[in-house]
């Protein structure tokens, strides 16, 4: 039996930023690595700059989670300030590229967003993890920043509602929330037809046989440089492909 952290990320807007180029900014259906670090790290007081602390909580840390219902997708426009080309000038940091007014030029840029979505996720520490799982429900639920769902636009619409507790396998522990209303005399959010699962390599997950391998560029290798590296996540599909 294993000890997981589960709680609920619900919003009417959430974004889990994908691979960015140029001026688009995608966002996948369910939380990427990074966001739910940077959850952690927001509602311990851990900041960007901290890279022992940024890198304690990467090493320290799993995630499994069960998408319960993955919104409708939503696209949003911003205007941004984009230097020029030029082949003498290698720009390293945005503050670079902003620095030179006189070269700047603006430039539509498309977001996207997952409207109204519900996740479970079930969080397990190392062995070496630098706080524990008690720790880390009481940052939740009296965090140090704002919390967010992937950006700071998208605020949480109900509390996480964290709970420690033991299981004999990831598959309950993301189980152990279904039916259960957001807020007491609610009614049920409308769930997705395929419940899908998805969990870090690194975890055991007996009794969900993988029935796909994704690749996501969401493990934080530096906060202050923006930097992310792939990883392997697994996914099983209850009910097989559809």
């Amino acid at each position: 039996m294993r000890e997981y952290m589960v709680f609920r990320l619900y919003g009417p807007m959430a974004s889990w930023g994908e691979l960015a180029v140029g001026e688009q900014r995608a966002s996948a259906d369910h939380p990427s690595r990074s966001a739910l670090l940077g959850l952690m790290g927001a509602a311990l007081g851990v900041r960007r700059d901290d890279d022992a602390g940024q890198e304690a909580l990467s090493r320290g840390y799993r995630f499994g989670i069960k998408l319960i219902a993955a919104g409708m997708p939503l696209r949003d426009y911003h205007t941004v300030q984009w230097p020029g080309e030029s082949k003498k000038v290698v720009y390293r940091t945005r503050r670079q590229e902003v620095r030179d007014t006189g070269k700047l030029n603006t430039i539509l840029t498309s977001r996207e967003y997952r409207s109204d979505s519900l996740s479970v996720v079930a969080l397990e520490a190392a062995p070496d993890a630098r706080h524990s799982l008690s720790t880390l429900l009481a940052a939740l639920q009296a965090p140090v920043f704002v919390l967010s769902l992937g950006r700071k636009s998208c605020p949480l619409a109900l509390p996480l509602d964290p709970c420690i507790a033991g299981f004999d396998t990831l598959k309950q522990a993301l189980d152990s929330r279904d039916g259960e209303p957001l807020l007491p005399g609610c009614g049920v959010i409308r769930r997705d037809q395929q419940a899908r699962y998805f969990w870090d390599e690194a975890m055991a997950s007996p009794g969900m046989e993988p029935t796909l391998q994704l690749t996501r560029h969401d493990q934080p290798l530096s906060r202050r440089r923006w930097q992310f590296e792939p990883r392997r996540e697994l996914v099983y599909l209850a009910g097989g492909v559809q």
